[in-house]
């Protein structure tokens, strides 16, 4: 079954779920892994890998009716530091994007074009300066106004969002955070998901996203092209194709 057009692979695990060896993983990301000195940089670099593969894995199963090992699938780095997807050696037409956060990891996968952006951040007060400092005016004051009890999630959403457009628009911290705005245009679905908007005040351009929250933890995905909702899920964020109608 091919993908459709406008569809997108996801998938999330804690930092415990990766497996202990490294055979899972390519030669060349073998090479980079033993390049990194520190444990903790390792291991959110195999947690990336871990559920950037998964990931992969689900949108070729869905794509091609079987799904190659993970060995055979590498992610490597661009330039500019954005993941790449390689079968057997070879540039393969997807585009990734990956986030760790505090031991949990999420990746997606999209069509090239597609434009993914992803990040997971766990919920937690954000000081006014912060806000003062990387929000716009708009988006502080969509915080302070929101019941006191909901304003570290709003905070922690809004900033996550932010984070996953940056990354679909291959900047990362590098740019001004003020320079996307992110608007949250409705309420949670039956799944869970709520849809977000976020604006790139350089281009113009809008990137339609959606957020889902875990427990202690916010999840958002932006895409240039974003379907509407997600199938099928094995638990929250387990792993699960997003397809539009």
């Amino acid at each position: 079954m091919r993908l459709a057009r406008a569809a997108l692979a996801a998938f999330s695990a804690s930092a415990a779920e990766v497996p202990d060896g490294d055979g899972w993983l390519g030669s060349e990301e073998r090479r980079v892994l033993q390049g990194l000195r520190f444990l903790k940089r390792r291991e959110d670099w195999r947690l990336g890998r871990w559920v950037g593969k998964q990931a992969l894995r689900c949108a070729l199963f869905h794509r091609m009716g079987s799904a190659p090992s993970l060995e055979e699938i590498e992610i490597r780095a661009a330039a500019d530091g954005a993941p790449e997807v390689f079968l057997d050696g070879e540039p393969f037409p997807f585009e990734m994007s990956l986030s760790h956060s505090q031991g949990v990891g999420f990746g997606i996968v999209a069509e090239a074009g597609d434009r993914p952006g992803c990040d997971v951040e766990r919920i937690e007060p954000r000081d006014p300066r912060f806000l003062a400092d990387y929000f716009s005016n708009e988006e502080a004051r969509l915080v302070a106004e929101r019941p006191e009890e909901e304003r570290a999630l709003v905070a922690t959403l809004v900033w996550s969002a932010k984070e996953s457009a940056l990354k679909s628009l291959r900047e990362g911290l590098r740019r001004d955070t003020r320079s996307v705005r992110v608007h949250l245009d409705g309420v949670p679905d039956a799944c869970g998901w709520a849809p977000l908007r976020v604006r790139c005040e350089v281009t113009s351009r809008d990137f339609l996203g959606q957020w889902f929250q875990d427990g202690s933890r916010v999840f958002t995905l932006v895409s240039a092209r974003l379907p509407e909702q997600p199938f099928p899920v094995a638990g929250p964020l387990r792993a699960g194709l997003y397809s539009a109608p």
